[in-house]
């Protein structure tokens, strides 16, 4: 079975560099591309926050993890199966983050919080709703909290 997916648009921001941390303050631009007028955001701003779908155009393919690997390379945490972790170097290289929308300028989407490198390709734009959300009370493993604890930093 092949998939086509062709990007609806591209992110436009300061991160040049694939990095771990830091993203709290990063402003992203979503720039459509030609196929996509600005109807196609139209109400977009009503929300507070979307999901945006991204696809990590930069991992090379002998970085892709179908197994277990080191979250961030820490060997100290012990290896997690690649679909425990949000790691870049998926199968499908896809990636998935919830912003902040700061504004709509016609066919333009300003988010922030995209941990998305300048250029990055974006698949889709999803309106984050309160009835999609979990009802029950999030829990995760010790390792993670302490290893994201700078991912969102300001």
């Amino acid at each position: 079975m092949c998939i086509r997916l062709t990007p609806i648009g591209f992110v436009e921001n300061t991160r040049e560099e694939i990095e771990d941390d830091n993203w709290g303050e990063v402003v992203s631009k979503i720039l459509l591309t030609d196929e996509f007028g600005k109807e196609s955001l139209a109400g977009i701003e009503e929300f507070s926050h979307a999901e945006i779908i991204f696809y990590f155009d930069r991992v090379k393919g002998e970085k892709v993890v179908t197994g277990a690997r080191y979250p961030r390379g820490r060997q100290d945490r012990g290896k997690v199966g690649i679909f425990a972790q949000r790691g870049k170097n998926r199968p499908n290289r896809i990636g998935l983050t919830t912003v902040t929308i700061i504004r709509r300028e016609g066919k333009i989407l300003f988010v922030q919080g995209l941990d998305a490198i300048n250029g990055t390709p974006v698949l889709d734009i999803k309106p984050v709703m309160e009835e999609f959300q979990p009802k029950e009370k999030l829990h995760q493993p010790k390792w993670a909290t302490e290893l994201m604890n700078n991912y969102w930093k300001k």
